[in-house]
């Protein structure tokens, strides 16, 4: 039975894929630690040199160093100095390969797939052998896991931490999923872009009327109060079709109804095409951010 399952190699400041071992098995619980692999991949800046997270049958490991973090999946039959020799065998032979500027230069995923050959070796190594294949020694690494041991990592805190830096997320309470919106449309660019220029026209509006308005008897602060409140939902409005929300239906509807009653407030200012104007852009807005959906996750480490 094979203890090396997975192995990945990722640039750190970036998380960029830089090679991975060929999938031979399709066992759903390697497919889901491959899914957290690419997960885990986005955040290990944030994270020491090295890391573990435990699995019901597999574990993810990980070392980093001079930029580069190598990654992989064991059975947790393996003993964690032997799966931690793994990846400092396969550290060597990758700086080995590899100079650090070209890896620094890399732009596009998985520029050194021939270095797959090499992690193949390794795991058959270890997988047939069960020992170091170069440098490394066990007594070496049992003796650096007692002093400097790795770190436990709960992956729904990196998840969360992740999503919420990409800005791809609005987390909830208890919330550990990371929730992706489908592409921007060119009908989303275009609605973007009405409603910039909405809540441009609504501030500069309100700025302009708020001077008269303090310097005479305060009887059109309701005006400048419409004029603001509508450009704040106009924003809010370009917030709601960017990022993921929760009740983002309730939220739609109750900026639709507050941009069109504050238009109404306004007749008197704006002619009725005006009005439509920012009611059509407010409209079209609502109809985008309430189709556009979350974007399937689906698990793409391998090769």
């Amino acid at each position: 039975m094979s203890v090396i399952l997975f192995a990945f190699v990722v640039r750190v400041r970036d998380g960029l894929p830089l090679s991975a071992s060929t999938d031979f098995e399709h066992n759903r619980e390697l497919q889901q630690r491959k899914q957290q692999i690419k997960t885990i991949s986005k955040a290990l800046a944030r994270f020491p040199d090295r890391g573990t997270i435990k699995g019901q049958e597999l574990n993810i490991y990980f070392v980093s160093s001079e930029g580069v973090s190598y990654m992989t999946v064991c059975h947790c039959s393996l003993p964690v100095a032997k799966a931690f020799c793994f990846l400092e065998d396969l550290r060597w032979e990758f700086t080995a390969c590899f100079k650090s500027t070209v890896v620094a230069l890399a732009a596009r995923p998985y520029p050194f797939l021939e270095f797959d050959s090499i992690i193949q070796k390794l795991k058959q190594q270890y997988n047939h052998s069960g020992g170091p294949a170069l440098e490394v020694t066990l007594a070496e690494v049992q003796e650096e896991l007692r002093i400097h041991p790795p770190q436990v990592i709960n992956l729904d805190e990196v998840e969360l931490t992740n999503g919420t830096a990409n800005g791809h997320t609005e987390q909830g309470p208890g919330s550990g999923q990371n929730q992706r919106l489908e592409p921007v449309t060119a009908p989303g660019i275009l609605s973007l872009v009405l409603n910039i220029m909405c809540a441009s026209l609504n501030v500069i509006r309100g700025v302009h009327l708020m001077e008269y308005t303090f310097q005479d008897d305060y009887e059109s602060i309701w005006n400048v109060v419409a004029f603001l409140l509508a450009f704040a939902c106009c924003v809010f409005q370009c917030h709601l079709y960017l990022f993921h929300s929760s009740l983002k239906k309730l939220k739609c509807f109750t900026l639709l109804s507050v941009i069109v009653l504050c238009n109404l407030h306004l007749l008197g200012l704006r002619n009725a095409w005006q009005l439509l104007f920012h009611v059509s852009v407010a409209s079209l807005s609502t109809v985008l951010i309430l189709t556009r959906k979350v974007q399937d996750r689906t698990s793409d480490c391998g090769v």
